[in-house]
């Protein structure tokens, strides 16, 4: 029996395997720095949430920007999604990831600021993102160690939205005029950061607008809960980036927060009658610059008066092609 040769065709084929791996190992994570994470995705969804008899109602989702000074690509791609002509924009948080982001993030919503727009902040908008070990992620939240980055400008950046006419709506209950539509709308300040108070907001919504929305950024528990417990129909957020690297046919292996892997992209219902959209977001953070199965993202939510048919695979955030090829 030849055993020597045996033995040379196994490690010949052991050493092509490892070679195989580590080279399909290369090949994912080129993919996932360098194209997917640029690869800018527009969904679309449907949803029966307004009074009967609302005529429709666009808003357009944005979320998790993670803003760099040189991110011209991202700025064009989001200035042009004014093109759907949303009625309402909804901004759910983390702008910045870079002191001096605030000039690119304004350039990025451009024309989108001339549109009715809300907003609430996250982590990213307040501090900067930092290195972390990506295992930590897996780790029971008790065993977490906050870490924070340096300061953000967060308040210029709040000033001109607010001086564009934006709303903030940080604790804060608003009725907002859409064409000539009432909407009511509350938010609280990042969860993640445990800054919410939803008893600052807390109390029944009015019946009379076509529609009742909270903003949260990180989408936890225990905000959604009270939210849906107040009569809102609509609760929008954002913070998981869908998980950022996705596997396929399981999904998102984390959340970073409190909130079930199957609702960390998407729309789904958070109890009987509130519908929840959890935005992927458009950005990562500087230090983990990778999407895989999971390409950075906006919403155009297209609202419908309730006991409207909606098949199921249009409530599903499709995606679409953007309304320009923007790159």
């Amino acid at each position: 029996m030849d055993t020597v040769g045996n033995e040379d065709r196994s490690r010949s084929l052991l050493g092509r395997f490892v070679l195989g791996t580590v080279a399909l190992g290369v090949a994912t994570v080129g993919y996932a720095a360098g194209v997917e994470r640029r690869r800018w995705t527009l969904r679309t969804a449907e949803l029966p949430v307004l009074t009967a008899g609302a005529p429709p109602l666009r808003i357009l989702h944005i979320s998790d920007l993670h803003m760099l000074p040189g991110q011209e690509s991202k700025q064009r791609w989001v200035a042009a999604l004014d093109r759907l002509e949303p009625d309402l924009v909804v901004n759910t948080g983390d702008n910045l990831a870079h002191p001096r982001a605030v000039p690119s993030v304004l350039r990025a919503l451009g024309p989108l600021l001339q549109r009715p727009g809300v907003f609430v902040f996250g982590s990213n908008d307040y501090y900067a993102p930092k290195p972390k070990n990506p295992a930590r992620y897996l780790m029971p939240k008790g065993r977490k160690k906050r870490i924070h980055g340096r300061r953000l400008p967060w308040r210029d950046l709040r000033a001109a939205l607010i001086e564009y006419g934006w709303l903030d709506l940080t604790h804060v209950r608003r009725t907002l005029t859409i064409g000539e539509e009432r909407v009511f709308a509350a938010g609280v300040d990042d969860p993640h950061l445990r800054r919410d108070r939803y008893s600052d907001i807390s109390g029944r919504a009015p019946t009379g607008p076509v529609l009742r929305l909270g903003l949260t950024h990180s989408p936890e528990p225990r905000v959604l809960d009270p939210f849906a417990a107040d009569g809102y129909d609509l609760v929008l957020a954002g913070h998981t980036h869908g998980g950022q690297l996705r596997v396929p046919g399981l999904g998102a292996l984390v959340t970073n927060c409190e909130i079930d892997r199957s609702r960390a992209r998407g729309v789904s219902r958070w109890g009987a009658d509130m519908w929840l959209h959890v935005s992927a977001g458009l950005g990562t953070s500087p230090y983990a610059p990778v999407r895989f199965a999971c390409p950075p993202e906006a919403t155009l939510l297209t609202l419908l008066p309730r006991g409207a048919r909606v098949p199921k695979q249009r409530r599903r955030a499709a995606r679409r092609r953007a309304p320009s090829d923007v790159r």
